[in-house]
């Protein structure tokens, strides 16, 4: 393996890592207000929102809410699955069967 190669992975390996590190290392033995944990319980709803948001209603890069958006008609009931039923593995199931089932109909 050349050198420079070698240098890049560990680089970003480093990048990838200390971010994520450097917090814990920081905080951890301190002890921060609930408001701050309750605050940090939204960051992951709030990041799947940013990601899925856009991949739904925008499949083309444009917007798109019609019934002909399949993403965005086979994320319906999987919301509503998930909502109900909080269990990953069956959103999981009836997001890909919703997708599915909307690909061979339409």
């Amino acid at each position: 393996m050349r050198t420079e190669i070698f240098f890049i992975f560990i680089g970003m390996a480093l990048v990838t890592y200390l971010p994520r590190m450097l917090p814990l290392v920081a905080l951890h033995r301190l002890r921060l207000p609930e408001a701050v944990y309750r605050w940090l319980g939204y960051v992951p709803v709030a990041v799947l929102a940013a990601l899925l948001g856009p991949a739904l209603t925008m499949p083309q890069g444009e917007l798109q809410l019609t019934w002909t958006n399949k993403f965005l008609l086979a994320a319906l009931p999987t919301l509503l699955l998930a909502v109900k039923t909080r269990s990953l593995v069956l959103t999981v199931v009836a997001g890909i069967l919703a997708s599915a089932l909307l690909n061979l109909c339409l």
